[in-house]
């Protein structure tokens, strides 16, 4: 996931993988791939959510999807490959990847196989409301239907604090469905200031000020809960690296 990216940042990262204040990664699922959460998500999820597809257009968004694998990944396993011309001018979902990341959008751009119903574009998590309100309208549809929101959180609350932090919960969850969240722990965050320190770079600006800590997805599914109209209704169990996966609905839907 990217929160903001430059070239130099890339052509950083070519020489310490490390060096990715932002989280924006380079060949980040060589070392998490798809598999590491897709093993989790059952293939039926769309229908158990309620959308099954035929003339129905169901909207998917990918938050911080570095060079788009998992997104690709994720669309394969959930939408069965159609068996007939008719099928495949029905099958109307479509997925939304974004990053801040030029360099790594123009990476899943060039290898996108399914460009009809999966698109990649450049946005900022906390600045791109409009661009998403603007794709809701293109496609006639108030919400995404489903929401990934996948190791994003900490690079968000450790580059704009708490306060960004919770307002971009608040906005996915204001144009979601339903939202799939994978929070990273404290221990994440120790790890990515220490790797900082390491490269002799300055802190996170907000890392010592947060007060957001310790379970951090425990306080997201408070803020969700109490402050944005959305109810827990599914874990996923936890990934290989420890991160539970949190699958939440808006509440009367």
């Amino acid at each position: 996931m990217a929160t903001c990216s430059t070239s130099s940042v890339a052509d950083e990262e070519l020489n310490d993988p490390g060096a990715a204040p932002y989280g924006n990664f380079i060949n980040y699922y060589t070392f998490n791939p798809p598999e590491n959460r897709l093993s989790l998500i059952p293939s039926t999820l769309l229908q158990d959510l309620g959308h099954s597809g035929g003339h129905q257009t169901t909207l998917l968004l990918d938050v911080g999807c570095n060079s788009g694998e998992l997104s690709v990944a994720f669309y394969k396993h959930l939408v069965p490959e159609p068996v007939s011309q008719e099928e495949s001018d029905s099958r109307r979902v479509h997925l939304l990847g974004f990053d801040l990341d030029e360099i790594l959008i123009q990476r899943a751009q060039q290898n996108n196989p399914l460009p009809s119903n999966i698109s990649f574009i450049s946005l900022d998590v906390t600045k791109g409301a409009d661009r998403l309100q603007d794709y809701l309208n293109q496609h006639g549809c108030s919400h995404f239907h489903l929401c990934l929101c996948l190791a994003v959180t900490m690079w968000v609350h450790l580059n704009h604090g708490d306060a960004g932090l919770l307002q971009m919960l608040s906005q996915l969850a204001s144009i979601s469905q339903h939202l799939l969240l994978e929070a990273q722990p404290w221990k994440c965050y120790r790890s990515a200031a220490r790797r900082l320190r390491k490269l002799g770079r300055s802190d996170f600006d907000h890392f010592k000020t947060l007060k957001v800590r310790g379970d951090v997805a425990e306080h997201a599914r408070e803020h969700l809960e109490r402050n944005c109209g959305m109810e827990l209704i599914q874990s996923f169990g936890s990934t290989t690296w420890d991160r539970k996966l949190l699958l939440f609905r808006r509440r009367g839907d």
